[in-house]
């Protein structure tokens, strides 16, 4: 019996030990579930405002591809790898910097648009004035030369595009003059083609570019 007792005495600190062991497991195993769910709720999270901002993204872009589509369907604007081409006879008369009626309500039209996307991203709207090769009219002395007519015509477009709503720490104008063509100046049809003021998001600190008019 004496030999029983002392048996069962010396046995009780294998079990005491065993019983720490598994608590400590147990802890550490809970630990690591809670590790685990903590780093899968913040997948969760990112992912639901990934999505969320996808989908404000898209429709920003389906906004402005709305306010776009009766000008693009008429050919009055174009749409090349982010770049929105206005003709230069929609918003000016040849030879003038002044916004014509139908180049105002056009870019009265985009302002909106433009200025939520501008607001959410990191970028600055670039407005580039563009002429053909044709040398200004010596009759017309309000401007040096084609570049100075194309500074002038961005500069309109603008102000215009702030006085519908886009900040103007976020819009600046570029002129390009006869530069830069995007079709042969060998013809009335190719000149008009590069008569024509573009508008192009550019990233924050990097400006950079994109006529007789």
């Amino acid at each position: 019996m004496d030999e029983l007792e002392a048996g069962i005495e010396q046995s009780t600190p294998v079990w005491a030990v065993f019983g720490d062991l598994m608590s400590g497991l147990l802890g550490a195993f809970v630990l690591i579930l809670v590790g685990v769910l903590g780093v899968q709720l913040d997948l969760v999270t990112s992912l639901e405002a990934e999505v969320r901002k996808r989908n404000a993204e898209e429709q920003r872009r389906a906004a402005l591809e709305k306010a776009l589509a009766v000008p693009l369907a008429a050919g009055r604007v174009t749409l090349n790898d982010g770049r929105i081409g206005i003709s230069g006879s929609v918003l000016f008369a040849l030879n003038s910097d002044e916004l014509q009626p139908e180049g105002r309500q056009l870019l009265r039209s985009l302002a909106p648009p433009l200025a939520a996307y501008l607001a959410v991203n990191d970028e600055m709207l670039m407005v580039s004035g563009f002429t053909d090769d044709r040398p200004v009219r010596d009759t017309n002395r309000q401007f040096a030369d084609n570049l100075e007519l194309s500074a002038q015509r961005a500069l309109t477009v603008t102000r215009a595009l702030v006085d519908e709503g886009v900040p103007s720490s976020s819009v600046f104008a570029a002129a390009f003059g006869q530069e830069q063509p995007v079709a042969s100046n060998a013809d009335a049809d190719g000149r008009a083609r590069n008569r024509r003021v573009e508008m192009a998001p550019v990233p924050k600190g990097g400006k950079a570019g994109g006529g007789n008019g």
